[in-house]
């Protein structure tokens, strides 16, 4: 029997999920079948019928799923939270972000923004600068993108990428300016299920308890999340 459990998760456990996949197959002979992408990106695939043993998504998305009989609601567990944060490329000089004010003008300065639509952070960042007055400035010249926006800072398209803390820290050459004000945003929480379909539930399960685990916790906290 293929040892082997499918896990679809979002971007923003990508990093945890690569460090601990090594790990976790060396300690429980289980390999991770991984595969990451925008919330709303794996609700469209699994509503179209893709499949998989384990899923990580934010909350509000898992919980769309348990609603509809999709994931079973008893194994639904809250892995991390992430605040969104900006970056900008490895060497440039760190804006100011430290109030709403020094916000907009930082904003309103860059010569581009690079954030994404699809993903919860993209989302709320569109809410953000709408509710800011400013995004109509700032979408003139947005660089709107797919998958990790701090790639955008390396290959010089914006001067400041916007994303869940743990997906900046995903791309090399560049630098975390730190979270955009908490006053102004909540916390996305990110949860893990088990797929109602999946024929491979008790070692789901396992490593459902795995990823919430306090030994896993560290790694978390090391790729820019909060257990």
């Amino acid at each position: 029997m293929d040892n082997t459990l499918r896990l679809l998760s979002t971007l923003a456990l990508k990093g945890a999920v690569e460090r601990l996949a090594g790990q976790y197959q060396a300690a429980s002979g289980v390999r991770l079948d991984a595969d990451f992408a925008p919330t709303v990106g794996l609700l469209k695939r699994l509503r179209e019928g893709e499949k998989a043993d384990v899923l990580v998504l934010t909350r509000e998305g898992l919980e769309e799923l348990v609603a509809e009989g999709t994931v079973v609601a008893a194994s639904k567990i809250d892995l991390a939270r992430s605040w969104v944060g900006i970056a900008v490329k490895a060497g440039a000089p760190h804006p100011d972000i430290s109030t709403e004010a020094a916000l907009r003008a930082t904003l309103l300065g860059a010569r581009s923004v690079a954030y994404s639509k699809i993903g919860a952070s993209g989302i709320y960042f569109a809410g953000l600068i709408q509710r800011m007055g400013i995004a109509s400035e700032i979408n003139a010249r947005a660089t709107v993108t797919a998958g990790f926006t701090a790639e955008r800072l390396v290959t010089g398209e914006a001067d400041l990428a916007v994303q869940q803390l743990s997906e900046l820290k995903q791309v090399a050459g560049i630098e975390v300016v730190g979270p955009i004000p908490r006053a102004l945003q909540t916390a996305a929480v990110f949860t893990a299920g088990r797929m109602a379909s999946s024929a491979r539930a008790a070692e789901a399960d396992a490593l459902l308890k795995y990823l919430a685990s306090p030994e896993v916790a560290p790694v978390l906290r090391e790729t820019g999340l909060e257990p």
